[in-house]
């Protein structure tokens, strides 16, 4: 099994940076929420950022080599988690950083499929081995990790169950929606589906399938699709969820849902913090790497 995760945290935090009435706020969270990227919101015990947690997870699960893809700004990773460019340790975790670079011209990062595709570059290592791809702003628990190791498919996402995640049910009716077959291979992703959509997009368990961005990849089989991504038409970004559906074509039955029913905490605006706060108060009241 694959020990290699790559976490997404190059993004402009676009959201979280908007004006909010989010309450019970204090000024400090309100700072932070405005100047750093989001996993590095200290929401966790002693104010430690949300990335800690994630990477409790991933080391739980059996990662070692961690690649954090941050941005041109984003020294403040380094703070934390080793100011080398590579191979720092972190609790056990040997840690690397790339950096996703905004294109001439543009004034916000390229997308998700662009961050992986500058760090293969950076580390093509990444190129020859599988890994896992996932956001720095979810947490994703320690099993949905291990399951992307284990799964011998060459290319998967956890598939989680909509009805489980515990958002309101206007943000969850935004979530593009997942199509499989009856052995849970991807056959499409619907963006925006309406509601005469959902009865046909029903996996054999009765549920409709979503991702949160927890991917695995065989790295030689998605570089040409990473490198030769096209940017979506109204988002103007290129995303990773068009790298999988492009390498189905040449690569039909290659990628599979792995299927999950449980929240993922979620750090996407003010909005979201006094929830996930709530949630590592309950779930994890002590940060506890010795594993």
């Amino acid at each position: 099994m694959h020990k290699k995760l790559v976490i997404l945290a190059g993004g402009a935090s676009s959201r979280m940076k908007k004006e909010s009435v989010a309450k019970n706020l204090t000024t400090e969270e309100i700072v932070q929420a405005n100047e750093r990227s989001k996993g590095l919101i200290g929401v966790g015990a002693q104010g430690r950022p949300l990335l800690d947690y994630l990477l409790l997870n991933a080391k739980k699960a059996g990662y070692e080599k961690i690649y954090i893809i941050i941005g041109e700004q984003g020294d403040l990773f380094k703070e934390f988690y080793g100011n080398q460019n590579a191979n720092n340790n972190f609790n056990g975790l040997n840690i690397s950083f790339a950096t996703q670079y905004i294109p001439e011209g543009r004034v916000k990062p390229f997308g998700t499929a662009d961050a992986l595709w500058q760090a293969v570059k950076q580390f093509p290592e990444l190129n020859a081995d599988e890994y896992a791809v996932c956001n720095s702003d979810n947490l994703y628990s320690a099993e949905a990790l291990y399951a992307l190791r284990r799964t011998e498919s060459p290319n998967a996402f956890i598939s989680y169950d909509r009805d489980a995640l515990q958002f309101s049910s206007e943000r969850i009716s935004r979530f593009a929606i997942a199509k499989l077959d009856e052995s849970n291979r991807l056959l499409d992703i619907l963006e925006k589906p309406s509601a005469d959509d959902l009865e046909h997009y029903k996996d054999v368990e009765g549920k409709i399938r979503v991702s949160m961005n927890a991917f695995k990849f065989n790295g030689a089989m998605v570089y040409s699709f990473l490198k030769n991504c096209p940017v979506h038409p109204e988002r103007d970004e290129k995303e990773l969820p068009t790298v999988l559906l492009n390498a189905l074509k040449e690569f039909p039955n290659s990628t599979v849902g792995i299927p999950f029913s449980e929240h993922v905490p979620d750090l996407t605006a003010k909005e979201d913090i006094a929830d996930v706060k709530e949630y590592l108060k309950k779930h994890y009241p002590v940060l506890n790497w010795q594993i």
